[in-house]
């Protein structure tokens, strides 16, 4: 079977086993045909493939009759930024994010620059399942053109958000682990704008990965161990479409992805009030800090294009999921690691001390993650039987079930793409989230057993 995943938010899939050319103008003239022709941004993350898949998406646009307004390398938020900017009918992100070298993928953006919800993604996905390709006459054909500095205006919109005479008064000292990834485009930018000493890893956007592109602390030995040997305040490292941030800290502890938003929301809600939405599987250090400010505090089903529309609706001053996903509605519906490097070297500014003591100042607790093979057809015995076992939780369902405990939490969802349960647990120390993860995987085995007869 072809490496493919096709869903509401997108496409991805393995170069020459699942993603070939025609397939990707297909996508692509049915994403014109949904934008009536309109003008769209087009960017791409640092990949080798990306060449390829660009001149195959814009042989689909521009079939269908597109102004194409090319971005080249860029980011993920950067895209959305420049849908708003220019007006355009909606954009598309060439990226397959974290996934290994040999992937690529396209994530579609609304006129609003957000990712497609579950509407918009629907009536692309038929679309092309119908082929119902509006083609352009050899006289109406689409156009291309390249975006001089197509970073600037989302540059100009993170400094905004910043007092930037004070973060260059402290003159941080930081390593940067762009992954070879779209962030190392406008990462150094951002920074050397904000007065810090640079030190950049990974620095050239050819998605020739040095070490596993997801910004987990055993892919990032080489980052702490950087930041140690340079004595430097702290260290980020992007994905390679750059809208998600890990943290080290001064110490060379990596601190993850799970407080990234933490700090962000620390240091914004310190100085504006306002609700906050995050998803159902993020830390609950972002729900203490919400509370501790006095803010009013929300959860959304798990998916960027969920919490944005959460966000929407409520009119939240910040959100994000807790993969290091910070969303800044002043910046865009849209992740972005730039917004959070720059929110951390303000509070930094600001506190005046360093990223370790802020970090052990937070509200801390232990997550684990994992999953289990699980059908489809047995997920709703599998959540019953959790629901059943652990009745002194607060129940949440929905987006799968979420089981609350006063200090501790374990949710179970099933994956978009693969027949697996996704289980992650939150607890006040390490132990005693992997012993909660583990009971639940227990009770999902059983419970799947059960449903199949035992077999």
């Amino acid at each position: 079977m072809p490496q493919r995943i096709l869903s509401i938010s997108g496409l991805r899939g393995v170069i020459g086993d699942g993603l070939a050319p025609a397939y990707l103008a297909d996508f692509s003239c049915a994403l014109g045909t949904m934008f009536a022709g309109g003008p769209v941004v087009l960017a791409r993350d640092g990949r080798s493939t990306g060449l390829m898949v660009k001149h195959a998406v814009i042989a689909g646009l521009v079939a269908s009759g597109c102004r194409v307004l090319d971005a080249d390398i860029a980011s993920t938020p950067t895209c959305g930024v420049l849908v708003q900017e220019l007006g355009a009918a909606g954009g598309l992100m060439i990226t397959a994010s974290h996934n290994p070298i040999e992937w690529n993928g396209l994530k579609p953006f609304s006129s609003a620059g957000s990712v497609f919800d579950q509407s918009l993604g629907e009536q692309l996905l038929d679309i092309l399942t119908r082929q119902a390709f509006r083609l352009a006459a050899w006289n109406n054909l689409g156009t291309c053109e390249t975006l001089l500095d197509p970073c600037a205006g989302h540059l100009g919109r993170v400094l905004s958000l910043v007092d930037v005479p004070a973060i260059r008064r402290r003159r941080a000292n930081v390593v940067l682990d762009a992954s070879h990834g779209a962030g190392s485009i406008l990462g150094p930018r951002l920074l050397e704008q904000l007065g810090c000493e640079v030190a950049l890893l990974g620095g050239l956007p050819d998605g020739q990965f040095e070490h596993p592109p997801e910004p987990l602390e055993q892919n990032l030995a080489g980052l702490c161990a950087e930041v140690k040997r340079r004595g430097a305040d702290v260290g980020f490292a992007q994905d390679p479409d750059g809208d998600r941030l890990a943290i080290v800290d001064d110490r060379g502890r990596y601190i993850g992805e799970e407080l990234t938003l933490a700090l962000c929301a620390d240091h914004i809600l310190a100085r504006r009030k306002g609700p906050v939405v995050v998803n159902g599987s993020t830390s609950r250090t972002t729900a203490d800090i919400a509370a501790k400010y006095g803010c009013r505090f929300y959860r959304a089903y798990v998916g960027e294009a969920h919490v944005a529309a959460k966000m929407r609706a409520i009119g939240a001053i910040i959100g994000g999921e807790g993969n290091g996903g910070l969303i800044e509605p002043r910046v865009g519906y849209v992740r972005d690691s730039f917004a959070a490097m720059a929110y951390v070297l303000d509070g930094l500014a600001s506190f005046g001390r360093p990223l370790s003591a802020w970090v052990d100042s937070l509200p801390r607790y232990s997550i684990v993650k994992d999953k289990i093979t699980c059908p489809r057809e047995h997920v709703d015995a599998a959540c019953a039987a959790l629901a059943q076992h652990f009745r002194d939780a607060q129940a949440s369902e929905g987006d799968g079930l979420r089981l609350d405990w006063s200090d501790r939490w374990v949710q179970v969802r099933a994956s978009n793409t693969e027949p697996i349960l996704r289980v992650i647990a939150e607890a006040p120390d390490a132990d005693a989230a992997r012993k909660l993860c583990n009971e639940a995987l227990e009770l999902v085995k059983a419970a799947t057993d059960l449903a199949s007869g035992g077999r």
